[in-house]
């Protein structure tokens, strides 16, 4: 079924929009129509992918440098993006890193844990407080990018696991909280992705993208197409949550 122009003249926000599932949902709700915010701490990146954006689908782009640890910066850059195009409709709330692989929690260096628990908790709280004024005049849509990690226990990454069991609990209760105000709340919980997610703390040949096959594990685009299909969603409706796991994820567990 074809969903093009279904979010025409709305404008969607996206955090870590720099690469992989962040980039490919720029493109996803661009195609839907949708006016686009990319934000992300490399700004070189997101010019670029902004101006492939516009020149893929027709709409509007603009590229905010933010970082989402940053309160003040969080409130700017949600402010800019109401300046710039008169509304916010649809927030993902993307942006995230992890842990060294393979690190026990008691050789895990505190910078690390900083770092994790800043980006994937603090950040997602203040992009969710800045957005919602303009989400409840829009009736809009916000958009958790959860993981598999944050329903399961993972041994080889538990401060990553624990932030996503936190980001998972955080959005679930707010949706209870603004679900009264017509705002809807989606939580996408992917399992492995091939993308550099991770990077701060990875060799390059620890990344998704170059450790798996294409087609071995979920490609971003398909993680895109869910949290588009949430931003599409209209009132009174919203999905709660969207687990996009592979097939044989269960296999041998």
């Amino acid at each position: 079924m074809a969903h093009e122009n279904a979010l025409h003249g709305k404008t969607a926000l996206i955090t870590g929009a720099s690469a992989g599932i962040g980039r490919e949902a720029a493109h996803a709700l661009a195609r839907d129509g949708a006016n686009v915010v990319l934000t992300a701490r490399r700004t070189d990146r997101l010019r670029t992918i902004a101006e492939d954006v516009e020149a893929d689908h027709g709409v509007e782009t603009l590229a905010v440098g933010a970082d989402v640890t940053d309160e003040a910066e969080v409130e700017a850059l949600i402010e800019t993006a109401v300046d710039s195009f008169g509304r916010l409709d649809v927030v993902v709330n993307n942006a995230g890193t992890g842990t060294e692989r393979g690190v026990s929690v008691e050789e895990l260096e505190t910078e690390q844990y900083r770092t994790v628990m800043d980006v994937n908790t603090d950040g997602m709280f203040f992009t969710a407080r800045a957005a919602i004024p303009h989400l409840r005049e829009s009736s809009g849509i916000l958009v958790f990018v959860g993981s598999f990690a944050g329903q399961y226990p993972r041994s080889g990454s538990p401060v990553y696991a624990a932030t996503k069991w936190w980001t998972r609990g955080f959005a679930l209760s707010l949706a209870a909280q603004v679900g009264g105000d017509d705002i809807g709340i989606t939580v996408v919980n992917p399992s492995e992705v091939r993308t550099e997610f991770g990077k701060e703390f990875r060799t390059e040949s620890e990344l998704a993208e170059n450790r798996y096959e294409p087609g071995e594990v979920t490609e971003p685009e398909t993680i895109a197409s869910a949290i588009a299909f949430a931003a599409r969603q209209e009132p009174p409706d919203a999905v709660t949550e969207l687990d996009l796991f592979r097939r044989d994820k269960f296999v041998g567990l």
